[in-house]
């Protein structure tokens, strides 16, 4: 495609886009019913989900009155999507907020092609798999956001690396919602010059101990973990984890792994994604149609160290690592 073909099937997309906000916010939204489904949270609600609905009240909905959550947890069984959603059919739905991982989005649209289906798309390309058409159109019921996690994770592996030149050896673990990116690691890891190993943990609670157990002495004084909705809710943990048995650490962009103790973090902004998601939800509710929405890729990353914990394990960050933080704490 040429230069000047690409300009003008962009600016008709962002035109396109714009006519569709202003048909929507025009409209008076009618009372919004969610649907939710989450593979597991082992402390609540998770913090994308509560950010969604956060910046919907911020929208003016009101819980109880002209918004309703319908939520599930699977509690460890991503084997359940299927059925899941199925009920939040059942339970008549106005929108699906398909959050995180392939399976939760292909689980939502084989259960309905005319509910609208507001996308968070993590550790997958929407385009690639073949969920949407076009990012500019996406057609049919599905819009919303691509998170660049995969590219995040190679990402933040070179940040690791660059942090620690001389880390030839680490081990991480990998769970069902972490997989892809796990699998995005290892294939960078060996251009790093590290030797990457890990083994899979099913049914949580995770035992971290027990699985440490199982990793060769020789990777233990580094850990690198993919992002996965439990590592994210265990943040506490495998930051006590990881200090406890004074090992190097570097997590998806959990700002709580490194205000609890986690050494390093980066990764995509999930919070600002959520919100973002939410004023697709807005729009739709309002009128719009999800084909009338471009999928918008989310670029915001963020970079977190942990001086008080390098100064324990007595290291130190590269000069060049701490001018690209976002946040460091002291």
């Amino acid at each position: 495609m040429r230069r000047r073909e690409f300009i003008k099937l962009a600016g008709g997309a962002a035109i396109g886009a714009i006519a569709a906000t202003r048909r929507a916010r025009s409209q008076t939204p009618k009372p919004l019913r969610v649907g939710m489904v989450h593979p597991v949270s082992p402390k609540g609600v998770p913090p994308s989900y509560v950010a969604f609905v956060g910046r919907l009240r911020e929208l003016g909905y009101v819980e109880g009155d002209t918004l309703t959550i319908e939520y599930i947890n699977l509690e460890g069984h991503p084997e359940r999507y299927d059925e899941a959603m199925r009920e939040l059919v059942r339970r008549r739905v106005d929108l699906i907020f398909a959050l995180g991982q392939e399976d939760n989005l292909r689980a939502a649209m084989a259960a309905t092609s005319t509910i609208p289906i507001v996308m968070m798309a993590i550790g997958y390309d929407p385009l690639t798999s073949g969920f949407v058409s076009s990012l500019a159109r996406p057609t049919g019921n599905v819009t919303g956001i691509y998170v660049l996690s995969l590219e995040a994770t190679k990402k933040r592996l070179q940040l690791f690396k660059d942090a620690f030149p001389d880390l030839h050896a680490a081990f991480g673990f990998w769970d069902f919602d972490g997989a892809e990116a796990w699998r995005a690691a290892a294939s960078a890891a060996p251009s790093l010059g590290i030797a990457l190993t890990g083994i899979e943990l099913r049914d949580p609670p995770y035992d971290y101990e027990r699985g440490l157990q199982q990793i060769a002495p020789e990777f233990r004084g580094a850990l690198f973990l993919p992002a996965s909705a439990v590592f994210t809710s265990d943040a506490d943990r495998i930051a006590a984890f990881a200090l406890g048995h004074r090992m190097i650490s570097c997590l998806d962009a959990s700002p709580r792994f490194v205000t609890a103790g986690g050494l390093m973090s980066y990764g995509a902004d999930y919070v600002a994604a959520a919100r973002r998601a939410a004023e697709f939800a807005d729009q739709i509710a309002r009128g719009a149609k999800p084909a009338d929405l471009p999928v918008e890729q989310s670029t915001r990353f963020t970079l977190r160290l942990n001086l008080k914990t390098a100064k324990i394990l007595g290291i130190t960050f590269p000069p060049t690592v701490l001018a690209t933080a976002d946040e460091v704490i002291e």
